[in-house]
């Protein structure tokens, strides 16, 4: 069990927001333009029409929202990834650029359709959602490898492997920490990029299919792929992760949750960003947990994503 984080050991992150050491991390894999519809109750099954209270549009994907994340934190970011040259991939990119965002190497392809998502939140903060995951082409030989040298850490999701492979292995062979967010995928996927990853951290129902359990245990048998670290997020039961031979544990953060979307995303985010700024992987899972919290507080993915001296004082006032 781990003890808890003096915030002192959080000092290097204050150092960031000031620009006094500069962090710079790649994001890579899915963006999506996601439909938020707010009820009172998710549906109960069946044939079934209910009451939307309100509605919005906005950005959304594992790796997108996770870029978004350490650019509201105060960091430099750049999302790579791939989209449709249609109305999607347009508005996907404006909201990028208007949150500080770099998309040079975010390609809309013109043959391609972007990826969109409905999602369906309830009074409780729980959500639904179905996602088109779009299409484009796999190949991956048009990112450009030399710019993952000024990368202080690298992100991906498993929704682009070939991507994924190509930013990792490169990472990898520049001694660059990467840092993969295990969301559903199938098996071959984490086969083939868990060798290549510093920092695995799965989602519950991707530990389960992969591992076939998502019990602390199977973080310990992940570790025959070689990762320094394999941890997986449970929502209010906090994070667990192995490493170094332990299992460890960090609690979640109690806040009063309005929405739940993107709260994983906005962890891994903040996980890339702390460990290119050079903190360890407790202080890192305290305050990537912290950040999560802190965007449970607010409807939207992104919204309510706080900046790292907010997120710093919220911890200053929790055990």
């Amino acid at each position: 069990m781990s003890a808890s984080v003096d915030i002192g050991d959080l000092s290097a992150l204050a150092d960031v927001a000031s620009k006094a050491r500069p962090v710079h991390v790649i994001c890579l894999g899915l963006s999506a333009l996601d439909q938020v519809w707010r009820v009172d109750r998710p549906f109960a099954g069946g044939s079934e029409k209910i009451k939307a209270l309100e509605y919005g549009t906005l950005g959304g994907g594992m790796a997108a929202n996770a870029s978004v994340a350490v650019a509201k934190l105060g960091a430099s970011v750049a999302f790579w990834g791939r989209a449709g040259n249609d109305a999607a991939g347009h508005e996907m990119k404006s909201a990028f650029t208007a949150e500080g965002v770099n998309v040079d190497n975010f390609r809309l392809f013109t043959e391609g359709r972007s990826s969109v998502s409905g999602i369906i939140v309830d009074s409780a903060g729980e959500r639904q959602i179905v996602n088109f995951r779009g299409l484009y082409p796999e190949a991956a030989d048009w990112l450009p490898r030399d710019a993952i040298a000024r990368a202080s850490s690298v992100l991906a999701d498993p929704r682009w492997v070939e991507g994924a492979a190509t930013l990792f292995a490169e990472a990898r062979a520049r001694g660059i920490p990467t840092v993969l967010d295990g969301d559903m995928a199938d098996a071959e996927v984490f086969e083939r990029l868990l060798p290549l990853t510093d920092h695995a951290i799965f989602s519950e129902p991707a530990l389960t299919a992969f591992a076939g359990s998502a019990e602390d245990r199977s973080l310990g048998a992940l570790a025959r792929f070689g990762c320094r670290v394999v941890a997986v997020t449970r929502g209010e039961g906090g994070v667990s992760w192995y490493e170094s031979g332990q299992l460890h544990r960090q609690a979640a953060y109690a806040v009063d949750v309005v929405d739940t979307t993107g709260a994983g995303d906005v962890f891994h985010g903040a996980y890339a960003l702390a460990i290119g700024a050079g903190l360890d992987v407790q202080a890192a899972m305290a305050f990537s947990a912290a950040t999560a919290a802190m965007k449970c507080r607010h409807a939207g993915g992104r919204n309510g994503i706080p900046d790292i001296n907010e997120c710093l004082a919220f911890m200053r006032t929790k055990p």
